[in-house]
């Protein structure tokens, strides 16, 4: 079984993004019957997106996690939706890391308004809170890169009617940038792997599941 995680590069002037320390973190981790890749994306729209579809076809995963930062928010949350925009507002305190500001602006014109993942959020969450890690699921992925990268890859796989499990999920801030961001919530990074260890694992057992037509 195949899975392939994706990170994103530090933005908006910080010099850390958790989910780059995830990933190199979990290709370090051994999982029985389960072969891991990574790649760190980079913070630019469309870009993500089209290094995140070649990873794809080069490897071939059963399922794809993408992982970003959202600071601000206090628990792990996987994103039930991505929407079709591209949108950041002329007052919005940083654009990608190409300098890039789209506004109303569609991620592909000919695709539907919004797309669901399809990875078993319900599950991880509940298996998250077992674990005592605060988790939630979220409604709303935004319209800045990390949609971007969710909507591109659900959006690709639909259009290629490819049998690949995808989704994506936020992550809080790493308790090492709190002195750049200190009114985030932060989590310590060794608890940000441990989500991801469950997040992969959950996937996994679906996976599994799906394959022997076990509900």
């Amino acid at each position: 079984m195949k899975i392939l995680i994706s990170g994103f590069e530090p933005f908006g002037g910080s010099t850390i993004n958790p989910t780059e320390q995830l990933i190199r973190s979990i290709q370090r981790e051994s999982i029985p019957g389960v072969e891991i890749r990574t790649v760190l994306l980079p913070v630019y729209f469309d870009d993500c997106v089209d290094l995140l579809v070649k990873e794809i076809e080069n490897f071939g995963p059963d399922a794809v996690i993408s992982c970003g930062l959202a600071g601000g928010r206090r628990d792990i949350t996987p994103e039930r939706i991505a929407v079709n925009l591209k949108d950041i507002a002329p007052d919005a305190p940083y654009p990608d890391n190409k300098g890039a500001k789209p506004q109303d602006m569609p991620i592909n014109p000919d695709g539907p308004d919004g797309l669901m993942t399809k990875l078993p959020i319900r599950k991880m969450v509940n298996r998250l809170k077992e674990q005592g890690i605060p988790a939630s699921i979220s409604y709303t992925a935004g319209t800045f890169i990390c949609n971007n990268t969710m909507y591109g890859i659900l959006d690709y796989i639909r259009r290629k009617d490819v049998p690949v499990m995808a989704g994506f999920v936020h992550f809080p801030a790493s308790a090492e940038m709190a002195d750049e961001h200190p009114d985030w919530p932060t989590l310590p990074q060794e608890t940000l792997l441990q989500g991801l260890r469950v997040i992969v694992q959950t996937t996994v057992d679906e996976l599994q599941h799906m394959s022997k037509g076990t509900p």
